[in-house]
């Protein structure tokens, strides 16, 4: 046994000597420096990646609120759908460049304003823009296509100029046109509580005056949620546009990773989404996500890579692993509050989302009554200034009434006679009185003034006796 270990000692020891004989080659220099020069390029990549990471999160502040984990973006959010509680917030409100993610927005007013059967036609100016690089699935000038066909090539294949080709033609029937389009966008996206974006075209592509935020975003992503046909088509993996007379045959497919069963990155409570990515936009991803029990959104802007996806089911473990949705009807009742007689019933709502530690008791609760419909309101509940739910709910009839103040009381004049303090009131023998008052004040002028004179007599005269003793003193002296 030890004589087998000398042998490969021996064996191991030569070849060593051998490898050192052996010249370095300039070849290999080269690339020794290349590998040094990527792995300090990799780090310096690892540290700016750390430092995102590391990011201040706004929910992580609030107290007794479950610490959500760190994300690559720059900005995230994660929004329970039915309530519109913010579940994770990490610099929502910031202004970010969206890409793609656009086509979210477009695909909502596209529902909103057009049937599934009506025609989208390309002209020029829905080809002429497209620049080397952009997504695009080859429409040519004059091509017609279905709205539903279109709304394929939006969300999957994130076609720049099939976005545009439905902002011209969506409502042209009625006579709206591609800038009524954009300016439905802006508005549709302010109606539904957006506050920070500014919405330039229909397909994301870079303009440093196109903006939005991760809120907002959420905010659209949420509405869409009202159209079972946006998700039957993104959860489509690959579709195909068929030739016909106006048309070539296309076919592409989803780029959202979370769809696919045979990726890495599935996930499957994800039902929805939508990628992004510019130069300048970096990374940005939107997915919808339904496990049964809970509907989320997520959102991430300016992100890195694939690290879109991982922060994605991070985030999303970290919903369903710390927040429940608790039936506003079975903890605000009339028993608790004097104002709220019933919690009415909703399709959607009716909820607050809390995480394990915080009772709805710790919630603050604010009313605010209908302004068509008597006796009704709208229950807003927020924990530490984050909203949580909501839900509908009739009055009592005596919320809002204030007691009316008492007449104030009728002052009493000399003699027990009740008179108005109106001051335009003069009594018939004010006149007199006021004369008699004025002798009174003379009087008693003359006599402080007699009074003063007598005062200044007599220090004179002790004045002047003083005078004299100091002189007689002087004389017996002498």
């Amino acid at each position: 046994m030890r004589q087998g270990r000398r042998i490969v000692a021996a064996f191991l020891a030569a070849l060593l000597c051998l490898s050192a004989a052996i010249p370095v080659m300039p070849a290999a220099a080269e690339e020794l420096d290349q590998t040094e020069e990527l792995t300090r390029e990799e780090k310096k990549e690892r540290k700016r990646l750390k430092k995102l990471y590391k990011l201040p999160i706004q929910t992580n502040e609030l107290t007794g609120w479950p610490k959500g984990p760190g994300t690559y973006g720059e900005a995230a959010i994660l929004m329970e759908v039915e309530t519109g509680a913010i579940l994770y917030a990490k610099n929502i409100d910031a202004h970010y460049y969206p890409a793609s993610i656009t086509k979210i927005l477009t695909t909502l007013v596209a529902l909103e304003n057009g049937q599934m059967e009506d025609k989208v036609t390309f002209s020029d100016d829905s080809l002429s823009f497209l620049e080397p690089g952009d997504a695009y699935i080859g429409m040519k000038v004059g091509n017609v296509i279905s709205l539903e066909q279109a709304l394929y090539a939006v969300l999957l294949a994130s076609a720049n100029e099939v976005s545009y080709a439905v902002s011209e033609s969506v409502g042209k029937n009625k006579g709206y046109d591609y800038d009524w389009f954009i300016n439905q966008m802006n508005v549709r996206c302010q109606e539904l509580g957006g506050k920070n974006s500014h919405f330039v075209n229909a397909n994301g592509l870079h303009d440093d005056n196109h903006y939005t935020c991760a809120r907002d975003m959420a905010l659209i992503a949420r509405e869409l949620f009202k159209y079972p046909k946006a998700f039957e088509i993104m959860q489509t993996l690959q579709y195909k546009i068929k030739k016909s007379k106006t048309t070539e045959k296309h076919i592409f497919q989803q780029n959202h990773k979370m769809l696919y069963e045979d990726n890495d990155f599935y996930y499957e409570y994800v039902i929805g989404g939508k990628t992004g990515f510019t130069d300048q936009a970096h990374n940005t991803l939107v997915t919808m996500i339904d496990n049964g029990e809970m509907k989320l959104v997520c959102v991430l802007m300016k992100s890195e890579g694939v690290n879109v996806y991982t922060d994605t089911k991070a985030l999303c473990e970290y919903a369903f692993s710390n927040f429940k949705k608790v039936p506003v009807s079975s903890s605000e009742t009339s028993g608790t509050s004097e104002d709220i007689t019933e919690i009415l019933p909703q399709e959607e709502g009716g909820f607050v989302v809390l995480p394990e530690g915080v009772d709805f008791e710790k919630l603050d609760r604010e009313i605010v009554p209908d302004e068509g419909t008597e006796g009704e309101a709208e229950l807003s509940y927020t924990y530490e200034g984050n909203y949580v739910g909501g839900a509908r709910a009739r009055l009592s009839a005596d919320y809002g009434k204030k007691e009316e103040p008492e007449p104030e009381p009728e002052k009493e004049i000399s003699g027990g006679e009740k008179k108005s303090i109106d001051a335009r009131t003069v009594d018939e023998n004010s006149g007199e009185d006021e004369i008699s008052g004025a002798l009174k004040k003379i009087g008693t002028k003359k006599i402080a003034l007699a009074a003063a004179v007598i005062v200044l007599i007599a220090l004179i005269f002790a004045l002047l006796e003083y005078i004299l003793l100091m002189r007689k003193k002087k004389h017996r002296r002498r």
